[in-house]
């Protein structure tokens, strides 16, 4: 363990109050996997999950029709454009309760190895398009869901009140990069890090946490077959993490274990 880390760890999941939720990049992995897990063990009253191509999101599409907690939202990522017209379709349904828990878990890693012999601007761009401008400009939409959840609550912190948790990477880490390359995914990674620690000093006034969380190496169609766990041990651990969010968490990067992870 790093010096002055610290691992958040919990036993429990229920929540005291029934929560609304939203998920940016849920159709499929992690994403996917987590609109299940949260609704087996948290109190959700509405879980929004967006994704962006129907013929690639047939079972979140199937789950959400068999489960009325579940609301799913076609959205491309990229399109901010549409991020209000969300947050509006959001403030319909949850009448005035905003969100407790916002998880911007959309995210692209293309082109691998990202070699400095062959990167492009393009290449460089529509990663941090994806991984850095829509987390920081979709939590901008939402925001007043979630000061209105915030205001809501005023004895507790985490979420039973309000959070927000940005998916990162240990590849975004530069203490932790020693094998050098993957230009593009590195850096939109440590730029989202570098989001994330303003939201948590400029939300904490407004009593909404921001954390960045590593799902580790995750045996998806992003992490690839030679990654080292499952999706559900992934999600399993993040979820002990983000149940336990307090105060001390605000502004932290934890790996799905609960690992305090080094910048």
């Amino acid at each position: 363990m790093h010096k002055n880390s610290h691992v958040v760890c919990l036993t429990g999941f229920k929540m005291s109050k029934p929560l609304n939720i939203f998920i940016l990049g849920a159709n499929r992995g992690i994403g996917l996997q987590l609109v299940k897990d949260i609704v087996a063990t948290l109190n959700v009253n509405k879980l929004f999950a967006t994704y962006r191509n129907e013929d690639q999101s047939k079972e979140l599409l199937e789950y959400a029709a068999s489960n009325p907690k579940v609301k799913t939202l076609q959205l491309d990522a990229r399109d901010d454009s549409k991020f209000l017209e969300i947050a509006k379709k959001v403030e319909e349904e949850v009448q005035g309760q905003g969100l407790n828990l916002v998880i911007n878990n959309a995210g692209v890693y293309t082109e691998r190895p990202q070699r400095l012999e062959s990167l492009t601007k393009e290449t460089l761009l529509f990663h941090f398009e994806v991984n850095t401008v829509a987390p920081l400009l979709f939590t901008k939409a939402v925001l007043p869901l979630l000061e209105t959840a915030a205001n809501r609550n005023s004895t507790e912190q985490g979420i039973n009140r309000a959070a927000i948790v940005n998916m990162s990477s240990t590849m975004g880490s530069i203490a932790e990069n020693s094998s050098g390359g993957e230009y593009a995914y590195r850096s939109s990674k440590t730029a989202l890090n570098m989001v994330n620690k303003s939201l948590s000093v400029d939300l904490k006034p407004k009593n909404i946490l921001a954390v960045v969380l590593h799902p580790g190496w995750v045996i998806t169609e992003m992490g690839g077959e030679n990654a080292l766990i499952t999706v559900e041990e992934s999600v399993r651990g993040m979820l002990n993490v983000i149940s336990g969010l307090d105060d001390a968490s605000n502004g932290k990067f934890y790996n799905y274990a609960g690992k305090e992870l080094p910048w």
